[in-house]
C-alpha cells in the first residue's frame, strides 16, 4: 500500500509519478523498497489518468447523506407496509374464526 500512497502523493504534490520519485518518497518514509514493486506499480498506472480514477472512487464510494437518508426512509416504509400486511392478515384470520362459529 505504501507504494500506491506514494504515488498519489507525488500526484497530490503536482510532481512526476515515475520510479525516483517513488523511491523518494518511500526512503524518506523509511519504507524499504523493492524496485520490482515500484516498476509493476509505474506499469499499472501507465495510461491511467489518476485524478480522474480518484474521482470515480469518491463518487462510487461512500454513500451520501441524502443517499442514506432516502435509504432509511424507503426501510421504513416497507416496515410500515410489512406491519398493515400481517394485520390484515390478522383480521382475516380472526374473520374466518368467527365464521366457523356459526
Amino acid at each position: 500500500m505504501e507504494y500506491v500512497y506514494a504515488a498519489l502523493l507525488l500526484h497530490s504534490a503536482d510532481k512526476e509519478v515515475n520510479q525516483e520519485n517513488i523511491e523518494s518518497v518511500l526512503e524518506s518514509a523509511d519504507v524499504e523498497v523493492d524496485s520490482s514493486r515500484v516498476k509493476s506499480l509505474l506499469s499499472a498506472l501507465d495510461g491511467v489518468d489518476i485524478e480522474e480514477a480518484m474521482n470515480k472512487a469518491v463518487a462510487g464510494g461512500a454513500p451520501t447523506q441524502q443517499t442514506s437518508e432516502e435509504s432509511e426512509e424507503e426501510t421504513q416504509e416497507e416496515q410500515e407496509e410489512e406491519s398493515e400486511e400481517e394485520a390484515e392478515e390478522e383480521d382475516e384470520e380472526a374473520e374466518e374464526g368467527l365464521g366457523e362459529l356459526f
